[in-house]
């Protein structure tokens, strides 16, 4: 199942699309172990047919379940495209594939999730990452020396 439009349907109207698309569906390619692409896309888009061509609006989401490159947590990662607006010619050299008087949409919207994806995923700005947590336990581990310099034996 992918993100198609039947161009018969917009002869006479636009039309609405609204639902989720499987992330096998979107085949994002990652080989990436920080960032994982397992969630639906959900997407509410308005097509309508304009002169020799097919313009696309709306939203796209999808939640990305990723690993913080400092500190190794895993968190999700919302990337939205809230404005999504894809014009596709039907006509001249330019103009997009059609099959059995369908588009499909998937491609273009893979393409524009991609280039919203972080590279590197971190949980939070300041995150102190592995080596803060290792300096608060030295930190401990010196007040406890100190504690134990106090005693007189």
């Amino acid at each position: 199942m992918s993100l198609t439009v039947n161009l018969r349907h917009l002869e006479a109207r636009q039309i609405h699309l609204k639902g989720d698309l499987p992330a096998e569906e979107l085949d994002f390619g990652l080989r990436d172990d920080v960032v994982r692409a397992q969630r639906p896309l959900n997407y509410d888009l308005t097509v309508e047919k304009v002169a020799h061509a097919i313009l696309v609006q709306g939203s796209l989401e999808l939640a990305l379940d990723c690993q913080c490159v400092r500190c190794l947590k895993p968190f999700l990662v919302p990337v939205k495209l809230e404005s999504w607006t894809l014009h596709l010619p039907l006509q001249g050299d330019d103009k997009v594939a059609v099959d059995n008087d369908c588009v499909d949409l998937t491609p273009f919207a893979r393409e524009d999730m991609l280039l919203e994806f972080p590279q590197h995923p971190l949980c939070k700005p300041d995150c102190g990452g592995l080596n803060n947590d290792r300096g608060d336990r030295h930190e401990l581990g010196l007040s406890a020396w100190n504690e134990l310099d106090k005693l007189n034996f």
